[in-house]
């Protein structure tokens, strides 16, 4: 059976009904041997995201689909009228382009590959795995690291966010030497900081009205947790802040940021204002050893970015058709050895017998040269039995292209002796 994906995503399904198909790590390998159970499969893998759950496997969709609204309690219609399925090349040309970040809410994103690394991780673990998914993920792989060694996919910032920390990766030649203070604990400020250890920066400050709310994210990212009251006896350690929260006055003044510079000996500081209304005076930017950057110095960053992305997506795209096609060749060629190799079997069978045979008459003292003879009478009647069967069928029913087939598979002539045989008849 060819490989299926059956999902739900950001494209196809809003977030009331994504959250409600989600996988939790933990039930992960429970979810997996219950399906495995349910439908009766050998091999089967759950990719589950903020935006998408995918499972992959050799089965057919509709069973699948029951299988996801009975284990989420969720209507089978819902379901249906917001999901997608692919088999075979479609299949396997969608696992590519989910993984190279083109199936993305934003394009090019690099973290859906470490996603869909640890999704194949739990299912091997949980032995849902066999040879042939195993070599799907393996391809998967292999094409997203070409994606992203022979295009820039992932090089330009296209999120505020990405932008921000693209920009300070620009000024400090290492972020793991850096300290960061991030203002705010929201979304924005979430994936700043996902970006950030992304570069590899080691020390982390979140500064937040809620002393609680900068304690919960900083635990997720193993950063230090501080009230904006606090600023500024922390601020000259900082020599990246990021500021993104919903306060109507600003946060840092001018005569705050003069007073770190002064502890800091001058020691440059880069600041982005992501917020507006702005959180840093403007004000700030005058000073010598500041670059400050605020959402809309980062607007032409990141649409030059989205436009260098979807130029790379292009090529990645091209990529992955071939990519997927060579697959596909490939499986239909592993297809044809389990016939082979009952073929053989038969024929080593059949040759078996007739030896057999004419060894029990060698010893019987009978004439070596005629049964030598009728061994090979014999071999060939019962090998060529079947095939002679199928072309007599294929020749009475005019079958030309069957006919030409079988032709070809024995080692005969062309269409053009076929035709001659039909005019003849």
């Amino acid at each position: 059976m060819p490989i299926l994906t059956l999902g739900i995503n950001h494209d196809s399904a809003p977030i009331e009904v994504r959250e409600r198909v989600a996988f939790a790590p933990e039930v992960m390998p429970g979810a997996l041997g219950d399906a495995r159970k349910a439908l009766d499969c050998r091999e089967l893998a759950i990719l589950s995201t903020c935006n998408r759950t995918e499972i992959y496997g050799n089965l057919e969709a509709e069973p699948l689909l029951r299988w996801l609204a009975e284990y989420h309690q969720i209507p089978l219609e819902q379901l249906r009228g917001c999901s997608y399925a692919h088999t075979g090349e479609a299949a396997v040309r969608h696992m590519m382009s989910v993984a190279c970040g083109l199936d993305s809410l934003v394009l090019g994103e690099p973290q859906i590959l470490g996603q869909i690394k640890s999704a194949y991780a739990v299912a091997r673990e949980s032995g849902s795995v066999g040879s042939e998914l195993h070599r799907v993920f393996q391809r998967v792989f292999t094409v997203a690291k070409k994606v992203r060694t022979e295009t820039a996919i992932g090089e330009n910032p296209v999120s505020v966010a990405y932008a921000a920390v693209s920009l300070a990766s620009r000024i400090f030649t290492d972020l793991k030497k850096q300290t960061a203070l991030l203002i705010g604990a929201g979304e924005t400020v979430e994936l700043v900081a996902r970006h950030l250890l992304d570069q590899g920066i080691k020390q982390l400050i979140v500064a937040n009205r809620t002393l609680s709310r900068a304690q919960l994210l900083a635990e997720n990212f193993g950063a230090e947790a501080i009230l904006l009251a606090d600023i500024p006896e922390h601020l000259a350690r900082a020599d990246i802040v990021i500021s993104s929260t919903a306060s109507q006055l600003p946060i840092l003044g001018k005569g705050a940021v003069e007073s770190a510079l002064r502890k800091r000996r001058h020691s440059p500081m880069f600041m982005v204002d992501i917020a507006v209304p702005r959180d840093i005076e403007p004000q700030v930017g005058e000073l010598d050893d500041v670059y400050l950057y605020t959402v809309d110095d980062l607007r032409g960053v990141i649409d030059e970015g989205m436009r260098s992305r979807e130029r790379a997506a292009e090529a990645a795209r091209e990529i992955i058709e071939v990519a997927a096609a060579e697959f596909s060749k490939e499986s239909r060629a592993l297809g044809a050895v389990d016939t082979i190799r009952s073929y053989r079997q038969r024929a080593q069978q059949i040759s078996g017998t007739e030896l057999e045979r004419v060894l029990l008459q060698l010893d019987k003292g009978e004439d070596p040269r005629r049964l030598m003879e009728q061994l090979a009478r014999s071999l060939t009647n019962k090998l060529i039995h079947a095939p002679t069967i199928s072309l007599k069928k294929a020749t009475a029913e005019g079958d030309l292209e069957r006919l030409r087939i079988a032709r070809e598979v024995v080692g005969l002539d062309d269409l053009a002796d076929i035709e001659s045989e039909k005019k003849h008849r």
